[in-house]
């Protein structure tokens, strides 16, 4: 049985409105014309309405539906799971404060239009997806999964972002992140059960062993309540995916003060997540093979702001150190 959307009531902050009688790509246009003409650098515009208009889709891979699993062929439909209480441009609630939309979302639906199939999206929780992939409510996931070793013993992946954390904080914060030493006494805010809260907790170990000491963690369900508590000065800086941090420094009185990739000390990337075994993965690595081939990938990342991002295929569960 396929889960319903999931309705959220919590307000999404920190996002640009868009006019309802003006298109979101006028809006873009006219705001980066705007600051190009000032000698700016151009700020991420984010489309923040249902619909979605300037959605780049692509078209039916026949080498992808070949390797569709007939357990996921049959109703016509890929049921995707993305964190809806997120900000931009991942995963958050549009302008109806219901439906789901962001770069991952974006992700998916072309990953669904190479496979031939609709695309549902179910609103889940990152504490959540784990056991709706594990118990077939979700057939996938494009979340901001990172890749690890403990994940792969479960589920199977298909890379189509590097995964790279940032620490943000105040712009008057005097902060400069690159290590262990950068969080020494620092009150830092992570979400639970994430790759960055394995790196944050390696780092207390590591300052611990060097008689430094570590840094408070703060959990937070919400980035968005992470960020009000650094305005408000309860919290120092909070590591969370680069995409956001960079969308709420071109927005709010934030800065980046460094980046880590998510697998340090090695290297790890974002990938949709399937059930190991289920012979999907193979079906939606093929779907995003052909989204690089025909372009939309590309264009995909450019809309979100993420090109930077980008890997150079799609790879079916890399391997990984940790």
């Amino acid at each position: 049985m396929k889960l319903s959307h999931l309705v959220s009531a919590v307000p999404l902050a920190t996002v640009i409105l868009l006019s309802a009688c003006t298109s979101s790509a006028e809006i873009e246009a006219d705001q980066r014309a705007d600051t190009v003409e000032a000698g700016e650098s151009a700020a991420l515009v984010v489309d923040t309405s249902p619909g979605q208009a300037d959605r780049v889709r692509s078209d039916e891979a026949a080498e992808a539906v070949a390797l569709l699993p007939d357990s996921v062929a049959e109703d016509g439909v890929l049921t995707v799971g993305v964190t809806g209480a997120g900000d931009p441009p991942l995963g958050f609630l549009a302008d109806d404060n219901s439906t789901v939309v962001g770069s991952e979302v974006d992700i998916a639906q072309l990953v669904a239009d190479g496979l031939g199939l609709e695309l549902e999206v179910v609103n889940t929780t990152w504490e959540g997806w784990p056991l709706a992939v594990q118990s077939g409510a979700l057939e996938a996931v494009f979340s901001n999964v990172g890749v690890n070793a403990e994940r792969l013993q479960l589920f199977d992946f298909a890379t189509y972002r590097q995964g790279i954390m940032a620490f943000i904080a105040a712009p008057d914060s005097g902060l400069d992140i690159t290590d262990a030493a950068g969080i020494s006494g620092q009150r830092v805010g992570v979400g639970s059960g994430t790759n960055q809260e394995r790196i944050l907790l390696d780092w207390n170990a590591q300052l611990e062993a060097d008689g430094q000491e570590p840094a408070t963690l703060d959990y937070y369900v919400s980035a968005a309540d992470a960020l009000l508590a650094i305005q408000s000065g309860r919290l120092d800086t909070y590591l969370g995916p680069n995409p956001n941090a960079v969308y709420q420094a071109s927005v709010g009185d934030l800065e980046v003060v460094g980046t880590v990739n998510a697998g340090w000390p090695n290297t790890t990337y974002v990938a949709a997540t399937t059930l190991k075994g289920s012979g999907l993965v193979e079906a939606v690595q093929a779907s995003l093979q052909h989204a690089f081939d025909d372009g939309s990938y590309a264009q995909t990342l450019a809309r979100w702001g993420l090109s930077d991002e980008a890997v150079d295929a799609p790879e079916v569960n890399p391997t990984v150190a940790s």
